[in-house]
């Protein structure tokens, strides 16, 4: 047998062809066969991908371009300039940037190990043409193997023999009730969800028996091509990374010009020679570096995933907070994440009427016992129920309304049953009922009627008439356009229990009780969620493997669906194949949910959007669901009925499960991003101030500022307060402005204009503060280089509190309420006048001799910056500039 074989469309073949195909009989393969095969296809395990050492994560963080950069200024400082205590503050930076890096991803790439682990431990399997028990690494293609319920399905298999055999496979198709298999051929183009024919592995057997042959293994099984989608998944930049590298590249070319600028206007001037000329232009070139910057974005992230665990949101990687912030579309799961992956009664027809779920019953109608009676369902010690979940929702509704199960077969236990079958849709069990015996039927409603004779209403029983019989089917179709999934029950009494329980014997002549109908429902909370992120600007979109009348439903319920849509906003996967990609790729925003889905359509999902240059999160909860999780700008995972696998694949995992955190998730993302903004603005316009100072200070011939006074407020002024903008509280209308998507970045939303005007007047008022001293009163050099210095350090801490909002004036957004804020202000103030007061220390920095006239126009033009900005605010808010960049576009 060749390995090609095992690639064969299966499903599409008969019984005698697929056992012909794979060298193999009913009686299984010899040992020395398998010992041959597993030779040839190996274990029957998924392959892991390679994991990154720790090295190569800490190695990793230094790919950013910012941070090549700042390794580049560090070279520069210490061999050219001669700035060593510049260049360990650099790299000093950038390793404890590192080091957080590595720490937040430590955990990550867990979803090929959480694949491996989900395989069973031991399979039936028939060797020699006898039972044996065997781990499942050692099953190879064409071995037979016999499932019962309970067990997990250990290969892919080509099922020939079916006892009524139910496989609940949501895990990996997305189907939200277990699939009732059936040994009919099914066409080529089956999506995963219709081959009733095949058992994949890692699914689950809930009910029934079944034997069939393994057509694949490994890495050949449908979570084996998972696995190898994550693993060919490229790891994507995050708008983060992106933001990052784009600032760094603009900060390269901006200090290469200002820097040869420099150079050759001194060079022309004759003031200083080259080599002076070339210190000085390194000296402005390193100032312009905002250091702090990659840390402090890292420091404010980590703060955010901090905050975002208290709300249930557990980050894995910490860009993905930021990322959430740009989040345009959302494709959701249906299963387990929009609903709640539990079947539940909705509707009981009895009397001749509908009546709601929520509404008193009578529990002495034959429609409660039918319900029950007909019924696998167990209870566990925890009193947990245990069974197929449509028949475990049928027991819930009962226990809630009063009717006690296990008391109720003490009294009348079952004496005799004939099994579900998939064929003519029924189960049936017989209990004793005083001198006679009670058969309760339960199963599809166009299947049971044909079996029924009589009707039960107000508790009298009469002929079922033509009339009647419409009436249940129009009952019937109502609740089925509503997707809910209709059971019907009957009953009748007989004298004895016949010899042989069969269909024949006991399905006949019955008295129809009632129609039972039932959903898996949606979550009460996802509903509001939905609307809310509608109104942030960002669209859900569903995806599932589920039915599309089901999905449509769900859809409508949840507003995802309402009056724009028309009928083609919904595709099931089939639909979505006989679409060419150039078409697709312009049509992906017409649709709005997806149904019966393969994994490959969830990737090709996800994918069309991005290529509309949308921000995707992707939510999901199932095995199906990896590859489009990693895949997805931002993948978010379910943590309690999410696999480990999902889990592993995503950004974010929700700790309750709760679409609705996604929503707070997002608010948090957003002031994330908004709060690096606010740090991007205070840093850069600072050392733009700087670096105006110095490049016209030079041009002037002025010796305004020492490598030292510029080293102490890089240090002193740019950090803390940077940080503390990182924990300013979110803006009242963040929610309401547009989502940033993929073209937005640092400087959007008024940041670069804000950043340059200020950075302008920063620098001008510090040059207006030399030349005052030193040229206007005449003071000593020493003194004019103080007083700048000084002027320089204090209006940056000044202008901190401008950065609090970009528009917002800063007396209507609480200017004393980030308490952090507050204390980081004050310690650098403290530093500042350390090197003031401290004996020795102020020698060096050349501030001694100061008087309070000197004082003042330090403290003047320091806090001046506060009314200038307040006035260019709202010169801007008056021509609606902040409405123009901000305010959502609905």
């Amino acid at each position: 047998m060749s390995t090609e074989q095992v690639k064969k469309i299966f499903y599409a073949q008969d019984e005698a062809t697929v056992l012909q195909e794979l060298e193999t009989t009913k009686e299984g393969l010899s040992d020395a066969e398998a010992s041959k095969r597993i030779t040839d296809f190996g274990p029957n395990s998924i392959e892991l991908g390679k994991n990154r050492t720790l090295l190569q994560k800490f190695l990793d963080q230094f790919k950013d371009f910012m941070i090549l950069v700042l390794l580049f200024a560090a070279i520069i400082s210490a061999t050219v300039g001669g700035e060593i205590a510049d260049a360990i503050i650099i790299l000093a930076v950038v390793i404890i940037n590192a080091f957080l890096g590595v720490f937040q991803e430590q955990k990550a790439e867990e979803a090929i190990e959480a694949l491996q682990k989900m395989a069973s431990p031991l399979a039936n399997v028939r060797r020699n043409g006898r039972m044996v028990q065997l781990k499942s690494e050692e099953i190879v293609p064409g071995d037979i193997i016999v499932l019962e319920a309970g067990n997990v399905v250990p290969a892919d298999m080509r099922l020939y023999d079916i006892s009524s055999l139910k496989v609940e496979e949501a895990a990996l198709t997305g189907e939200s009730v277990p699939v009732d298999k059936k040994l009919e051929i099914v066409p080529e183009n089956a999506p995963l969800g219709d081959r009733k024919n095949m058992a994949f592995s890692s699914t689950n057997v809930t009910y029934g028996r079944a034997e069939g042959v393994v057509v694949g293994t490994a890495m050949n099984t449908e979570v084996g091509k998972i696995a190898h989608m994550l693993q060919n998944t490229e790891e994507k930049k995050t708008p983060l990374q992106q933001n990052q590298d784009q600032l760094g590249k603009f900060l390269t070319i901006l200090i290469l010009v200002i820097a040869v600028v420099m150079f050759f206007i001194g060079i022309y001037s004759g003031q200083r020679t080259w080599l002076e000329m070339l210190m000085v232009s390194i000296s402005v070139a390193v100032a312009a570096i905002p250091e702090g910057l990659p840390a402090i974005s890292t420091i404010i992230l980590a703060l955010g995933t901090q905050k975002m665990a208290k709300r249930n949101a557990l980050v894995r990687k910490l860009p993905a907070v930021e990322t959430l912030g740009g989040t345009e579309i959302i494709c959701s799961d249906k299963t387990g994440t929009l609903t709640q992956n539990k079947m539940t009664i909705e509707k009981v027809y009895y009397n001749g009427q509908v009546h709601d779920s929520t509404e008193e019953i009578d529990l002495t109608l034959p429609l409660v016992k039918t319900m029950n009676f007909a019924n696998d369902t167990k209870i566990s010690s925890d009193n947990s129920l245990i069974g197929d979940p449509t028949e475990t929702a049928l027991v819930q509704f009962s226990l809630t309304k009063g009717f006690n199960i296990e008391d109720e077969l003490e009294v009348t236990p079952r004496v005799g049953e004939v099994p579900f079958d998939s064929d003519r849709k029924l189960m049936s069990t017989i209990h004793p009922d005083q001198d006679r015996f009670t058969v309760y039927t339960k199963g599809a409603p166009d299947e049971l009627l044909k079996r029924c004779t009589s009707i039960v209403k107000n508790g009298k029983v009469t002929p079922l008439t033509e009339a009647d019989r419409n009436e249940i089917l129009d009952s019937n179709h109502s609740m089925a356009i509503q997707a809910l999934r209709v059971l019907a029950m009957a009953y009748k009494s007989i004298d004895t229990v016949p010899e042989e329980t069969t269909s024949q014997t006991v399905e006949q002549d019955l008295i129809f009780a009632g129609l039972v109908g039932m959903i898996d429902p949606e979550r009460p909370e996802a509903k509001m969620a939905i609307a809310e992120a509608k109104q942030a600007g960002i669209r859900t979109i569903m995806i599932t493997g589920d039915h599309k009348d089901t999905a449509s439903a769900i859809a409508k319920r949840l507003g995802i669906l309402n009056s724009e849509h028309t009928d083609n906003s919904v595709i099931t996967g089939s639909e979505l194949d006989a679409i060419p990609q150039e078409t697709f790729l312009k049509t992906v925003q017409e649709y709005a949910v997806y149904a019966r889905v393969s994994p490959e359509h969830k990737v090709r999902i996800v994918k069309a959007w991005q290529s509309q240059n949308k921000v995707v999160a992707m939510t999901g909860d199932g095995v199906n669901d990896a590859p489009s999780l990693k895949q997805a700008d931002i993948g978010i995972g379910m943590g309690i009925t999410g696999t480990e696998v999902s889990k592993g694949a995503s950004d974010m995992v929700l700790a309750d499960d709760n679409f609705a955190t996604i929503v707070h998730a997002v608010e948090e993302g957003r002031k994330v991003f908004s709060n690096i903004q606010k740090a991007v603005q205070y840093l850069l316009s600072a050392n733009l101030g700087e670096v105006l100072t110095l490049f016209i200070a030079t041009l002037l011939g002025w010796h305004i500022l020492e490598p030292i006074h510029l080293l102490w407020i890089n240090l002193v002024t740019d950090v803390f307060p940077a940080i503390a903008l990182g924990l300013e509280e979110a803006e009242e209308d963040i929610m309401e402005q547009a989502p940033r998507g993929n073209s937005s970045n640092f400087f959007s939303n008024g940041v670069m204009a804000s950043l340059v005007y200020q950075g302008i007047y920063e620098g001008a008022i510090t040059l207006f503060v030399f030349w005052l001293a030193t040229f206007h009163y005449g003071w000593d050099l020493h003194i004019g280089e103080a007083m700048a210095f000084l002027t320089l350090g204090f209006i940056q801490l000044s202008h901190a509190f401008n950065c609090k909002s970009v528009f917002k004036s800063l007396f209507s957004i609480r200017p004393f309420g980030n308490k952090q804020f507050n204390l980081a202000i004050l310690v650098s103030l403290v530093l500042m006048l350390v090197v003031v007061f401290t004996p020795g220390l102020n020698t060096i920095f050349g501030i001694y001799d100061m008087t309070g006239q000197q004082w003042m126009i330090i403290i003047l033009a320091a806090l001046s910056v506060i009314p200038f900005v307040e006035i260019a605010k709202a010169i801007l808010r008056g021509i609606g500039y902040d409405d123009k960049v901000n305010k959502l576009k609905m």
